[in-house]
């Protein structure tokens, strides 16, 4: 069964975690834990157990769906997933019909055998839920489960800008479960797809974790398969690497990055604001360079509160033409002043 952190990501914290656990947890205090741009949502699944109540939020449809299969506190029936997922893998994919996932990305993103099954699935796991065959946290777990089991055969380097150009894809397929969470009888957990500037005008909590997007790398369009895959529209698609028309972009990763950080900063009705951040500024990539500096966030920072900077060498990750020397990872911890 797959858990939270079994995905390739982009900036992913996972590795990360223990450090930067221990700087909050010496360094805050609170009951409610605020993840502004969660991402896998490692962060919040790794403090899990530290808080009364979570608000977790990312613009992903695709992380949506993913925190509503591992975190959504509602009932399943677990026996009947599996019968599911085992009647799926029964299938002799080479007498499936094509779709919209075969046609698209069939010996492009995947095998096309493999192809054939996950289109399959994904129409009838709506249909299912239509007919209320399977009820709305099923219905995220087997999302859940579908996306995690694409993510670990798709012929990517770690993400969908491009597919690895190569004769056939080997058939590697298999439909696996996410293992979802249980929260403790008084946790609390919400979950948004929103705007986190807008969103952070309305939560208030104690802590705020902020890793926003840094360079110009859009994550909607990094990650559009699994985007497309789980919304479902089946759009038209277009260029090499075969995405749909723009949407969903970061104001993050524009030049008017350190403008947005600014009033996410001031918006924000909490006790402490812990930002992560890391050096790409030097990179030879252009699409890898932060459009927010070091010192720009620590300027920000310092009218909100008194902040504190902790840093750790960290080797950054690398799929394409970025070679960065003496990378660190920095955390911020601002205490805000009332």
């Amino acid at each position: 069964m797959f858990n939270m952190y079994n995905r390739r990501y982009t900036g992913s914290k996972y590795k990360l975690m223990e450090w930067i656990k221990t700087l909050i947890t010496d360094n805050c205090d609170g009951k409610t834990f605020f993840d502004v741009f969660a991402g896998t949502g490692v962060v919040t699944e790794y403090m899990i157990n530290d808080y009364e109540k979570y608000v977790i939020n990312d613009f992903l449809y695709s992380n949506e769906v993913i925190y509503k299969g591992f975190l959504l506190q509602e009932n399943y029936d677990m026996d009947k997933l599996i019968q599911i997922v085992e009647t799926y893998n029964r299938t002799n994919k080479a007498e499936l019909k094509d779709n919209y996932v075969s046609t698209n990305f069939g010996d492009k993103y995947f095998n096309k055998y493999d192809a054939k099954l996950i289109g399959k699935i994904r129409e009838e796991l709506e249909n299912n839920l239509s007919k209320k065959e399977i009820n709305s946290k099923e219905y995220y777990v087997l999302l859940s489960s579908l996306l995690f089991s694409i993510d670990k055969i798709a012929n990517t380097c770690g993400h969908y800008d491009a597919y690895r150009k190569i004769d056939n894809i080997e058939s590697k397929f298999k439909y696996e479960l996410i293992l979802p969470k249980q929260l403790k009888e008084k946790q609390k957990i919400e979950i948004y797809r929103e705007d986190s500037n807008s969103l952070a005008k309305r939560i208030k909590a104690d802590i705020a974790f902020i890793d926003p997007p840094y360079n110009s790398r859009q994550y909607s369009r990094f990650y559009h398969v699994l985007e497309n895959i789980t919304k479902w529209e089946k759009p038209e698609l277009y260029g090499t690497a075969l995405k749909p028309k723009e949407e969903n972009m970061s104001e993050y990763c524009r030049i008017s990055a350190p403008k947005a950080f600014k009033n996410l900063i001031d918006s924000l009705k909490v006790k402490y604001v812990v930002v992560t951040y890391n050096n790409t500024y030097n990179s030879k990539s252009s699409s890898s360079k932060n459009k927010i500096t070091l010192e720009e966030i620590k300027s920000i920072l310092d009218k909100k509160g008194e902040t504190k900077i902790f840093d750790k060498p960290y080797k950054f990750f690398n799929a394409g033409k970025t070679e960065l020397k003496n990378h660190k990872e920095y955390v911020f911890i601002t205490k805000v002043e009332k």
